[in-house]
């Protein structure tokens, strides 16, 4: 009872989210800093939001599949 334990198909899986989430990042960070230069600063600073959000995303699958001890 109360065991918070992850199964590691669960764990692989969410690592997996979060190595696409990461790279998905890099690529919006990309067109961000590409807008930025061509002086679209609208789309610059909502795809740098974008990018927040899935850098914060990332980090909380990436603690989701950290292993966790049980607890009792």
């Amino acid at each position: 009872m109360g065991q918070d334990v992850l199964v590691p198909e669960r764990a692989a899986e969410l690592s997996s989210i979060a190595d696409q989430l990461v790279q998905l990042t890099a690529r919006v960070t990309a067109m961000a800093e590409a807008a930025q230069v061509a002086r679209e600063g609208d789309v610059a600073v909502e795809l740098f939001g974008v990018e927040r959000a899935l850098a914060g995303a990332a980090r909380r699958v990436e603690r989701l599949a950290e292993p966790r001890p049980r607890r009792r």
